[in-house]
């Protein structure tokens, strides 16, 4: 699991690292808000999309515009 994350690190721009993880970060301590089956979290310049799976959350695409 851990090297799936870090093969989509590799995909985007070094800088977007930092507000992709912070994104996912984000994601996974915000426990109040309703997921649906594909949920999306937007940062200033990249998106992910995710689904949650109890206490786990399953990042399904990354994006940066830069």
């Amino acid at each position: 699991m851990i090297q799936r994350a870090a093969d989509v690190l590799f995909d985007v721009p070094d800088e977007a690292h930092e507000e992709i993880i912070a994104l996912i970060g984000a994601v996974a301590a915000d426990r109040e808000t309703p997921v649906s089956d594909l949920s999306a979290a937007f940062g200033d310049w990249c998106w992910l999309v995710y689904t949650r799976r109890g206490d786990v959350i399953e990042v399904l695409d990354v994006g940066c515009a830069r």
